[in-house]
């Protein structure tokens, strides 16, 4: 047999478990909307909350409170207690270890992007940097069928509360992309009201940090050709321009 005709077997086995996980919070979720939809709940949030909530389970008699405790992720935390000999080893080592996942965030699949993001990168800088460490065409491709219920308001709020004029042409990317997703106008229209005030803040904030541009009168012939060539500042205002109605921004 060739070399390249080798099969990497275990890549296999953890592509196919990636597609099983997202397979199944599909279900959970979809499930969870059905339940919601029977129960008519009363309010969006009500009905967030329920697929939201789907992928957890019921305690069971063994959870129950005075049980065997276990030894906290971050002994750093724990204040008043101290972390000894092989039991301080294993707090720092998984200290070591959540930190090494929040610098190399680098998802393949879109399970592996739900379960870092919800439970590696709580906070709103770290977020924030992990989106622009993956840029916009890698998230396109992640989320290629779908951003999944909740998510895409997540981005929204996090682009929102950090975006910086360094970052305007990398987050217009990420916007780009993101509406270029699976069922993005559906997504959309789930917003809550403060995911959808967060867009608009978002929108504005890029609208402000639009440098002012000078006449073609008031140009060189050099200036006007990097002004209309690709990628320039009119092509930034033309994007801009677009996603301003892609994301039904008023």
């Amino acid at each position: 047999m060739e070399r390249n005709d080798i099969i990497d077997f275990k890549a296999l086995e953890k592509e196919l478990q990636a597609a099983l996980t997202a397979d199944e919070t599909y279900k959970q979720e979809n499930a969870a909307k059905l339940r919601a939809v029977e129960q008519r709940v009363t309010s969006y949030e009500e009905f967030r909350g329920i697929v939201l909530a789907s992928h957890l389970k019921p305690l069971e008699r063994k959870d129950k409170m005075g049980g065997k405790k276990t030894a906290p992720w971050n002994c750093h935390a724990a204040k008043g207690r101290n972390c000894h000999s092989t039991r301080g080893s294993t707090c720092q080592d998984e200290a070591t270890e959540i930190f090494q996942v929040k610098t190399l965030f680098q998802p393949e699949t879109s399970a592996e992007f739900y379960r870092d993001w919800r439970r590696h990168l709580r906070s709103g800088p770290e977020r924030y940097q992990a989106l622009l460490q993956l840029g916009g065409p890698k998230l396109g491709h992640l989320f290629q069928a779908d951003v999944g219920f909740g998510l895409l308001g997540e981005l929204l709020v996090t682009l929102a509360d950090h975006v910086r004029p360094a970052d305007r042409v990398a987050v217009l990317g990420i916007l780009h992309n993101l509406a270029s997703t699976g069922r993005f106008t559906l997504n959309l229209s789930l917003l809550s009201h403060t995911e959808r005030e967060s867009c608009r803040g978002l929108f504005r904030k890029l609208q402000a940090m639009s440098a002012p541009r000078l006449t073609k009168e008031g140009l060189s012939q050099e200036e006007q050709s990097l002004e209309e060539q690709p990628g320039g500042p009119q092509e930034e205002e033309r994007l801009l321009q677009e996603l301003l109605g892609l994301y039904q921004v008023n």
